[in-house]
């Protein structure tokens, strides 16, 4: 008996402010850190560079411009930071643990971080230790502490034993006074002492080795170029203040931000499709999963017990014959109440659907362990009789049948036994004696199949997903449900599982899934999966012994209903129960991805272009085809759609796939030289034939660079014709105004050489023409790697559209 009456409202308020929330606060930058972090890169310092070299040089209204520019770069990057923060705490609060606690002297759920020291309160199995405790009293109490010990058995719990936040009850019910709370708890202080350790992951990899590759070749063009213009007398601060723009123009500026941007807006859909990550970096495992280890109860079924059929032992019909609603009426007057046993739960909901209530009873006794049975007495015609449920054997042994009869009740049941389905028996007597009773009816009840599983499981199928079914089930529900669903190949018990581990790793691929399976089984199937090789395995799971499969899995699935320490360990949380959430999860996180790929391609294509040649024309004719504010208004119009692509409309492929660095830097390439030729082409057309000055082909140089570069988001995007798979709305809209801002400053002058109509349609006619020869560009360098991967693989896989 608990002898603690915990902590009054008003007490632990104060406390509360002494203490602090219940949480492990990490450092949160102020508005104004992130302000200098963001002037003090890289980046902003090529901005101030360039303004101060202006300036200096008396180009007082470039030097504006660019602090103009600067200041709307700075604020943006510091607003998308904000928005990916807000993100991520909306994200914490829907994982909040909430616990059993005692205030006023009332037990009380409240969210783990409301607890303060001196707070009693009530754990289970499946429980997170919300902070650190001392235990009051421990029934059957085991703690796994491998979170923080390190230790891999679970520590049985005596009074007045500590509890250490971030662990959870492996068994048994303990109540529990809190002695620490947040970042004073053993968990915390570890947690505060690695804090700002983090490892980058591949896409981080990736992104970082674009930005370096770019930046190498912007700076050797630039001291190319340098060189150049040195030797034909060209002033130095012009020079040093051009290379400046250049570097701005041809490094990625608006990488982190979009990638941060991409991945928060995509993980923020996940969470309204009831997906919640939890390790942000899972999302790039998710993207390329191939292989599904799915619980049957809860994930594929629905754990619930449904009658499906009811085959009549008895002539219904007819002057002689039963009502089948009677025969209801009799089966609900058996079924007890109130109705803890699902089977008579599945009886009770299938009467009700049917309209049907039981009749009168006069007396009821309930079933238990030895009985297998329940039994209602009813009366009939001033007769007393006996109505008995229960399972199939003990009816038949109270039952008096002849050879046909019984001989179809023993195949009825048996039949149904083979095809997975449990089975109730009723029957009745003709006084209200057990004995001699005529049985009346076989009742077929199964965990019903989700309505969309198999149509989810076909759909994974054609993504490049398998799915095996992982259960506690027997062999013959497993069979019957892998058939159900349609799950190809044979069923593996635990048995053949423990005695022929290598014969099943051999034939795994054949394997439709696992019955009688164990938690260690399931831990041993997510390795053998895993040592095969070719395969991102994902795993779901919902109680404590699910721990260790989910952490050992690729990406480990909490479901609907897990407990708390498997919500915590989890790499992904779940909201909604069933195998559909999963695949929305997937889908999503391979639209996360491409749009990151198609993201990074168009840069690569970009910078390449620009620097290149901006490169050619220098060398040959001794300067910059563009001034420094030009250069930099184009990179700033870049980074405007370029951040409206975290909600493009994208093409996800069929199967996983990892980012294919090769061939992006192909086709990247080709974009870029078909925009080199197109502006070596324009050149030469604005000089030979409309004999423009210098300052008119500057402008006309950067409306065609920053009309033409947005044309080739359409492009780049999809490896569809273009025109047959538009960009969002949200992409649309954005290159849209940026292409009439940079018209805007062309035709009226600002920053530019003003220069007429007619100049104006031409580059829009000249950079849609060039758009279709990136276009073909594109269609003929995908034909010609397609064909190479369809010799080495004919059955490669086909592209979705999806939105």
């Amino acid at each position: 008996m608990l002898s603690e009456q915990g902590l009054t409202a008003d007490q632990a308020r104060e406390l509360l402010a002494k203490y602090g929330p219940n949480t492990i606060e990490e450092k949160k930058k102020s508005v104004l850190a992130r302000l200098w972090k963001s002037v003090a890169s890289p980046m902003s310092l090529m901005f101030i560079a360039a303004g101060g070299l202006s300036l200096w040089a008396g180009e007082d209204s470039d030097a504006v411009i660019i602090g103009v520019l600067f200041a709307t770069n700075i604020g943006v990057g510091v607003w998308h930071e904000a928005k990916a923060d807000n993100a991520l705490d909306k994200l914490k609060e829907k994982l909040s643990v909430m616990v059993k606690v005692i205030r006023d002297g009332a037990w009380k759920i409240l969210p783990s971080a409301e607890l303060v020291p001196g707070d009693i309160i009530e754990l289970a199995t499946g429980d997170l230790i919300p902070a650190d405790v001392s235990f009051l009293d421990a029934k059957n109490t085991s703690v796994n502490e491998a979170a923080v010990t390190g230790e891999s058995l679970p520590k049985d719990k005596q009074t007045d034993d500590v509890g250490y936040s971030g662990t959870f009850v492996m068994t048994g019910f303990a109540h529990a006074k809190v002695s620490k709370t947040g970042s004073k708890t053993y968990f915390g202080s570890t947690m505060t002492m690695v804090e700002g350790v983090r490892h980058k992951s591949q896409l981080e990899k990736d992104i970082i080795s674009i930005s370096r590759f770019l930046s190498i070749i912007s700076l050797v063009i630039m001291a190319v170029l340098t060189a150049v213009l040195l030797g034909v007398h060209e002033p130095f601060l012009k020079i040093a203040t051009l290379d400046v723009s250049m570097l701005i123009a041809g490094i990625p500026v608006a990488l982190p931000t979009v990638m941060t941007l991409i991945i928060s807006v995509g993980v923020m859909d996940l969470t309204k499709r009831s997906v919640i990550v939890r390790r942000l970096s899972s999302l790039e495992d998710l993207a390329n999963v191939n292989l599904i280890l799915s619980d049957k109860t809860g994930t594929l079924s629905e754990n619930k017990i449904k009658v499906t059929k009811m085959v009549p032992l008895v002539e219904t019909g007819g002057s002689n014959g039963i009502d089948e609603r009677r025969i209801w009426s009799l089966a609900l007057a058996a079924a007890p109440r109130p109705n803890s046993n699902p089977l008579d739960v599945a009886i009770e909901s299938k009467a009700k659907e049917l309209g049907v209530s039981a009749v009168p009873i006069s007396d009821f006794i309930p079933g238990d362990s030895e009985r297998k049975r329940t039994t209602a007495f009813i009366t009939d015609n001033g007769t007393e009789r006996a109505v008995a449920l229960g399972a199939p054997q003990t009816i038949r042994s109270l039952s008096s049948m002849d050879d046909e009869t019984a001989k179809r009740y023993d195949d009825v049941v048996s039949g149904a036994a083979k095809e997975g389905f449990r089975v109730l028996a009723l029957a009745d007597s003709a006084s209200a004696k057990e004995e001699g009773m005529r049985i009346i009816a076989v009742f077929f009840l199964a965990d019903a199949i989700r309505p969309e599983a198999k149509e989810t499981i076909d759909f994974m199928r054609d993504y490049g997903i398998k799915v095996k079914m992982v259960t506690g089930d027997g062999h013959d529900v497993a069979a019957h449900v892998a058939t159900q669903l349609g799950l190809a190949g044979r069923i593996v018990t635990r048995d053949e599982l423990e005695s022929k581990p290598e014969e099943v790793k051999a034939g795994f691929a054949d394997i439709a899934g696992f019955a009688e399976v164990m938690p260690k089984n399931k831990f041993d199937i997510v390795n053998m999966a895993q040592s095969l090789g070719g395969r991102t395995v994902a795993v779901t799971g919902d109680g404590v012994n699910d721990v260790p499969p989910v952490k050992a899995a690729d990406v480990g699935f909490a479901v609907a209903n897990a407990v708390d320490a498997l919500k915590g360990t989890a790499d992904i949380v779940l909201t909604l129960p069933g195998i559909s959430v999963i695949k929305e999860a997937i889908v999503e996180a391979r639209k996360i991805f491409t749009r990151l790929y198609n993201y990074s391609l168009y840069r690569i294509s970009e910078s390449f272009r620009l620097i290149v040649t901006i490169a050619v024309i220098g060398v040959i004719f001794g300067t910059y085809p563009l001034t420094p504010v030009q250069i930099i208004f184009i990179a700033l119009l870049n980074d405007i759609p370029i951040i409206s692509l975290a909600y493009d409309r994208v093409a996800v492929s069929r199967a996983p796939s990892a980012v294919n660095a090769k061939r992006r830097f192909a086709l990247s390439t080709i974009f870029g030289a078909t925009g080199i030729a197109n502006s070596m082409i324009l050149l030469w057309v604005a000089m030979a034939f409309l004999h423009e000055p210098w300052p008119v082909i500057q402008t006309l140089f950067f409306l065609k660079l920053t009309v033409s570069g947005h044309m080739l988001v359409y492009v780049a995007h999809t490896e569809r014709p273009w025109v047959r798979f538009l960009p969002s709305k949200q992409v649309i809209w954005a290159t849209i105004m940026t292409q009439l801002a940079a018209t805007a400053m062309a035709f009226y002058g600002f920053f530019t050489e003003p220069i007429s109509w007619r100049l104006i349609l031409l580059v829009w006619i000249w950079s849609f023409f060039w758009m279709q020869i990136a276009e073909l560009s594109k269609q003929w360098f995908n034909r010609r790697v397609n064909s190479k991967a369809a010799s080495a693989s004919p059955a490669a896989p086909a592209v979705l559209a999806s939105s």
